[in-house]
């Protein structure tokens, strides 16, 4: 066997012209996809679509969420039949009875969700249902043999940690190492990475595109589903685009941009993506949220945070940029009661605010939609009803009981005011589109009539489409005098949407500028601890 290149091989070296064409004239087409439909009750997910994957390639797929990416991929990957069309792989018709098909062919689907047992070690999880073992029929696990062969797949992917390392110890971009790993010991041809990148740091991304890239060296063919065009970008070497449950485009390495592949997603310009109706500066309404020197429970060493203090105006959008780490999402925690308050003082629309609990922040209108909507924000196991209903109860029951015909009123008001794609009322929130997912969060908050409202990363995870829906609302709001806190580390979204900014470095305010004063330099500038201009 001939060993896969250095992981240390740079993805983004360029090939001379000689090397670009002779590369054209070996390519191997490895799997084809022709014509695939496939339907679902009210909803035709894909209408003849098609696609093909080369040997050694990155192949982006892209698109709105519920354009048809998901479904095209369980395809691929065994998960679930087509309606009509076929699969085509290494030139012969195939079609997968289940996922297992799929893996004996080469073909492994790595989920954002990853599918590992945490409680259970690196090699364990490598090797789980196929485990090494020895004395015959009694079947004792030979975990030194397991381990050997664990210390070279992990080499291969260049995970740094023992095999006995258990994996819930290990951070996300180590964790996505392993899923890699497990794959590629079922001798898999093919990796379809959803979202790889979603919870991964910079350097954690880094080093992944370091693996995509000695993985593509060695023959191994990468289909990448992301909302990060950037990334798509950087790491593609053609890129699918799908609207509508169709194919919408394809464009090849030196055609991908990021305003082309928003034009194929959505059908419109990036230009049209932020179009704010109240004008900035003209956000002149009385203070809605006072914070005056704020103190809360803040990192293990020191124990509180700085004092903090900041005003919101009625009807402003005030975003709040700064580095992974800076104390964003802690601040928003300690307004909405999850985080222990020590002093200082809270006022919403000059009454002040005593803050132990979030039921004290719902009940004074100082709501937040969480960074994590899918743990912090929504039960995924219940209906839009029920996760709109459950903020409300309050107003929904009398004596304990629950009005259900108020209930289910409220609940298609919420969803006709936000556009949410869903073909019933009962539809599990776990099931819907990420971006569906932000707007069931927002109507059972919008439901309670907000004068505070934080967003913590309004639009991760979600694609242009549904962002440019989110923009809108997060504007209506303003535009009803809602003063709104957007915390964001898209500096094109907080530029795009914010009458101000303020800048948060190592737990403080760094700083405040003007939407005058609003650039991407200006604003890493105090973000990476540079003074406020005087």
């Amino acid at each position: 066997m001939i060993p896969p290149p250095p992981l240390a091989a740079s993805h983004s070296r360029r090939a001379t012209p000689q090397a670009a064409k002779t590369a054209r004239t070996t390519v191997t087409t490895l799997l084809e996809v022709r014509q695939v439909r496939k339907h679902f009750p009210g909803v035709q997910a894909l209408q003849d679509v098609s696609l093909t994957v080369h040997v050694g390639e990155v192949l982006a797929v892209v698109g709105e969420n519920g354009a048809g990416k998901s479904t095209l991929m369980k395809i691929m990957a065994g998960v679930q039949r087509p309606d009509a069309g076929e699969i085509v792989l290494d030139g012969q018709s195939v079609r997968f009875a289940g996922v297992g098909d799929a893996l004996r062919q080469g073909i492994s689907l790595i989920h954002q969700e990853l599918n590992l047992a945490e409680n259970l070690s690196v090699a364990a999880n490598l090797f789980l249902g196929r485990e090494t073992t020895w004395c015959g029929p009694l079947r004792f696990l030979s975990n030194r043999a397991m381990a050997r062969e664990a210390r070279v797949l992990m080499d291969r992917v260049g995970l740094d940690c023992t095999p006995d390392t258990l994996v819930e110890d290990l951070p996300p971009g180590q964790r996505q190492l392993v899923e890699i790993a497990h794959s590629l010991s079922l001798k898999a041809r093919l990796l379809i990475m959803d979202e790889p990148t979603s919870s991964l740091t910079q350097t954690e991304t880094d080093r992944l595109f370091q693996v995509i890239a000695a993985l593509k060296s060695a023959g191994v063919a990468v289909v990448y589903i992301s909302h990060r065009l950037a990334e798509v970008k950087e790491i593609s070497d053609r890129a699918v685009v799908l609207r509508d449950g169709r194919n919408a485009g394809e464009l090849a390495k030196e055609e991908i941009a990021h305003d082309r592949l928003v034009r194929l997603m959505v059908g419109r310009e990036l230009q049209q993506l932020f179009q704010k109706q109240h004008k900035p500066g003209a956000a002149a309404g009385k203070p809605r949220l006072e914070v005056r020197e704020l103190r809360y429970a803040y990192g293990a060493a020191s124990g509180t945070s700085a004092p903090l203090s900041l005003t919101l105006k009625a009807g402003e959008v005030v975003g709040m940029a700064g580095l992974v780490g800076a104390g964003r999402t802690e601040l928003a925690e300690a307004l909405f009661g999850i985080r222990r308050v020590t002093s200082g003082d809270v006022l919403v629309d000059g009454r002040p605010l005593t803050i132990r609990h979030p039921r004290q922040a719902i009940a004074a209108g100082l709501l937040l939609v969480p960074e994590d909507r899918r743990h912090q924000g929504l039960v995924l196991e219940e209906s839009i009803l029920h996760n709109i209903g459950l903020a409300n109860l309050d107003r929904l029951s009398f004596l304990r009981l629950v009005a259900s015909r108020r209930e289910t009123a409220l609940a298609q008001e919420m969803c006709q005011r936000l556009n949410v794609r869903t073909p019933g009322l009962n539809q599990t929130v776990g099931l819907l589109s990420g971006g569906n997912q932000q707007k069931v969060v927002l109507g059972k908050w919008l439901a309670r009539r907000p004068q505070v409202l934080i967003f913590d990363e309004p639009t991760r995870g979600i694609d242009v489409g549904a962002k440019s829906e989110i923009y809108q609302l997060i504007d209506q709001m303003a535009g009803e005098g809602v003063a709104i806190l957007m915390i964001s580390s898209d500096l094109e979204e907080i530029l795009g949407m914010s009458d101000r900014v303020l800048v948060m470095h190592q737990g403080r305010v760094a700083g405040e500028l003007s939407h005058a004063e609003l650039t991407e330099e200006a604003i890493m500038h105090l973000a990476t601890g540079g003074r406020a201009a005087s």
